[in-house]
């Protein structure tokens, strides 16, 4: 009976295998540690997008300026946001936590503020700011704040007729 050889791994292709192997199960959670970052990030952006369309939805639906003292003060004539009746009252205003289209404080996302800023600007130059009043048009600008880091800012025109 002739001598058999059982044929098997050697201990060099074992060390390979278990390397190749090795490299890529660090690589698939590199990868899974950059899609979960990716992922914050954008969840961190949607809620900052979603908190300018509240500031956004809000002053759509306002004057310009106030009814009743025309274009003789530029800010907030009232003391409470709930009562904000124009959109130059929010000049300056910071809210944290941030607030929804009903004005109601967004506790759910305390770690966030909205920084909103009114200024008028040129008819014929957006980019140009112009004394309060002197222009028919107004930039309301929104920054938005997660634990005191500004994440995301807009701004967009509203025409005072």
């Amino acid at each position: 009976m002739p001598f058999m050889r059982y044929k098997g791994f050697s201990l060099i292709e074992v060390l390979a295998a278990t390397m190749l192997i090795g490299l890529a199960i660090v690589s698939l959670l590199v990868a899974s540690r950059s899609y979960t970052d990716v992922n914050g990030s954008a969840a961190e952006m949607s809620t900052a997008e979603f908190l300018t369309e509240q500031i956004r939805e809000l002053t759509t639906m306002l004057d310009v300026i106030d009814a009743q003292s025309g274009t003789d003060y530029f800010g907030a004539e009232e003391s409470n946001v709930a009562d904000y009746d124009d959109v130059d009252d929010f000049d300056g205003a910071n809210f944290s936590p941030p607030i929804a289209i009903d004005r109601a404080p967004l506790s759910v996302f305390s770690a966030y503020s909205q920084s909103i800023t009114v200024e008028n600007v040129n008819a014929s130059d957006f980019e140009e700011v112009v004394a309060d009043h002197a222009s028919n048009f107004v930039r309301i600008s929104v920054k938005i704040y997660l634990n005191s880091k500004e994440i995301s800012s807009a701004s967009w025109l509203r025409a005072r007729y």
